[in-house]
């Protein structure tokens, strides 16, 4: 079993199966004397935060009192509690069970993704704080909800509440807020549960909904495997200026071969697809299916939906080795981003996760694959479209929100996955370089001017810095961190 792709910040060896209640809240003020009066602290009043966690505000005050560089401490007491300070609504549902709305930041809806990605920073903490352990198994069940709701969907409202995507040619109902059609947003919620389960022991998550939630996260991949000209349920079409906000060919988007892999209609990004097959996302898929896989077999007995789970990895898996790798003339193989299983490649990258540079962190992919780090260096320049540098930086954007415009996700995935102290250092760099003096990391910077970025309030960009430090921390480079 491996299990160096849950948690890069946690040590699994010694997983907890028992939890301790949260004592008193730290005060406000605890991180000012390591952080300095010059940087601004972010954080909302103690009174006025969302969810307070005292295993989170240890952490942070032990953190803080590590980090030599001012900055770098503020900035890590901020963005690390962000999804907690400002995006959480824990309570229990009708019958006494956990229940958690989780909010991506300046958008009052539930992303499957971001939503997972926001708490997994906290699972390490989890055994040290009741509450904060209630708060993450609410989430699983809120999430495990959702996907008997409408797998296809990506976002979801707290409750029939309709919104602006209502008009939207799909089958749209009014607890979804958007219905664009993702692999990772079943992929997610399946990590987030899998790692969950490890770190506390706790199995009660995987009743009956679980059950219900995987069968039809298997019946949704094999469908979007589209095999024998059956497009299966999906379609999708949005009245729209942008042209990737819809998709062609009355809503199923360019035509597949049906070689085995899965179609996501969209990326991660929630930008169409150009070529149906997303690489990395049908990576992700081969993982998390292998991972339901063991829980069924462990905890619920399943051993028919476990193998079945198990087989359709394989399979994935093996359309992934015959179709998803393209000899590039200056890097050689490569592993492509998107592809048709006609013969048709698209090669780029964007930022958003998964994508093929953050393969080793969310994926089973080593980061010593020769293919990957073949991949990794092509992404990583100008071969990659969406590969942008300027004044401020480099990295690597999207669509999304056009050129020139880099994401700070693709900065820290390149640390991540590095075992270069020089690279992460300048990956560190331009992290605390490009904040715009607002101690936060944003979606996206101007290249050339830090002070042009979009979304101000992005909980999961912030959470993942927090979790990018205390990976570096767990891997004994307090020095390169005072060194910055």
């Amino acid at each position: 079993m491996r299990l160096r792709h849950f948690l890069a910040i946690v040590s699994l060896g010694v997983p907890c199966f028992s939890v301790m209640a949260a004592a008193a809240e730290c005060p406000a003020d605890m991180v000012s004397i390591a952080c300095g009066q010059d940087i601004p602290d972010r954080r909302p009043p103690v009174a006025s935060r969302k969810f307070r966690s005292q295993a989170v505000e240890d952490e942070i005050a032990r953190v803080t009192s590590m980090l030599g560089n001012a900055k770098l401490a503020r900035m890590f007491a901020n963005c690390f509690p962000n999804t907690l300070d400002t995006t959480v609504d824990y309570r229990t549902d009708a019958d006494g069970k956990s229940d958690t709305f989780v909010v991506t930041g300046d958008i009052p809806a539930m992303w499957l993704r971001d939503s997972s990605a926001q708490v997994w920073p906290y699972l390490n903490l989890a055994c040290r704080d009741e509450n904060l352990r209630r708060m993450i198994e609410g989430l699983i069940r809120r999430q495990l909800k959702c996907i008997l709701l409408d797998p296809y969907a990506n976002a979801f409202n707290d409750g029939p509440t309709g919104g602006m995507w209502m008009s939207d040619m799909t089958d749209m109902r009014p607890e979804l807020h958007e219905r664009k059609w993702e692999i990772d947003s079943l992929c997610y919620p399946l990590r987030l549960a899998y790692a969950y389960w490890k770190m506390t022991g706790d199995t009660s998550v995987f009743d009956d909904v679980w059950l219900g939630a995987v069968r039809k996260i298997y019946e949704t991949f094999v469908e979007q495997q589209r095999k024998y000209g059956n497009t299966g349920p999906y379609r999708f079409r949005r009245v729209t200026d942008r042209a990737l906000d819809t998709l062609s060919n009355d809503g199923l988007g360019a035509p597949v071969s049906g070689c085995g892999l899965i179609v996501s209609s969209f990326r991660p990004s929630d930008d169409a697809t150009t070529f149906q097959y997303l690489v990395p996302s049908n990576f992700f898929a081969v993982s998390v299916l292998r991972k339901a896989a063991e829980i069924l077999v462990e905890v619920n007995s399943e051993e028919s939906l476990a193998s079945a789970c198990t087989a359709l990895a394989d399979e994935v898996g093996a359309a992934l080795a015959e179709y998803a790798v393209y000899k590039h003339p200056r890097f050689g193989d490569v592993y492509a981003y998107e592809v048709d299983g006609f013969g048709n490649h698209l090669l780029m990258d964007d930022a958003n996760v998964p994508s093929l540079l953050s393969l080793p962190y969310i994926c089973d992919v080593d980061v010593d694959d020769p293919v990957y780090r073949n991949t990794r260096r092509m992404v990583w320049s100008d071969s990659n479209p969406y590969f942008f540098s300027g004044k401020a930086g480099e990295g690597i954007g999207g669509p999304h929100v056009g050129y020139g415009m880099i994401w700070p996700m693709s900065i820290m995935m390149k640390a991540f996955t590095s075992r270069d102290d020089d690279e992460i250092r300048n990956c560190l760099t331009m992290l605390l370089n490009t904040d715009a003096g607002t101690g936060f990391i944003h979606e996206s910077f101007d290249a050339d001017d830090p002070a042009h970025f979009t979304r101000p309030w992005f909980a999961w960009q912030n959470t993942l810095f927090g979790e990018l430090i205390l990976k570096l921390i767990a891997d004994g480079k307090v020095g390169l961190l005072d060194s910055l």
